[in-house]
């Protein structure tokens, strides 16, 4: 299974949609690109195997692996990239601004209702993140 992000880059963040098997799932919102640089810089275009994980912060959610020069990079709930994201993606629901959006909670719940019986399943889930042309 393969989740598709496309973004656009601007300098107050980084906006996308998510797609699977050409579908939207939502919106996300990261921070803007800044070299891969640790907490300040959204993570690079490629390809990321996916893992259901769980924190007392964020409870249940996602963790992409094998990030070049990076750890601990989540998919979570946040509503304004620059206030409440080191590096990790937001799902939301509409996007209102760079790196701002709307009913995170929302959006990670449908995310996560997706994906979450795949990998109970024992099934590999990949994202790919590419630029928007």
């Amino acid at each position: 299974m393969t989740l598709t992000l496309v973004r656009r880059y601007f300098t107050s963040g980084t906006n996308g949609t998510l797609f699977f098997n050409g579908q939207e799932i939502c919106k996300t919102i990261e921070l803007p690109w800044n070299h891969n640089q640790r907490r300040i810089s959204c993570i690079p275009e490629g390809n990321y195997q996916i893992r259901k994980r769980f924190s007392h912060k964020f409870k249940w959610h996602l963790e992409l692996l094998n990030v070049k020069n990076r750890s601990l990079i989540l998919i979570h709930p946040a509503n304004h990239a620059m206030k409440e994201l080191n590096g990790c993606i937001a799902p939301v629901s509409e996007i209102s601004g760079e790196g701002q959006g709307s009913r995170s909670r929302l959006a990670f719940d449908k995310l996560k209702d997706l994906v979450f019986p795949y990998l109970e399943s024992g099934f590999v889930i990949k994202l790919t993140i590419k630029k928007s042309i």
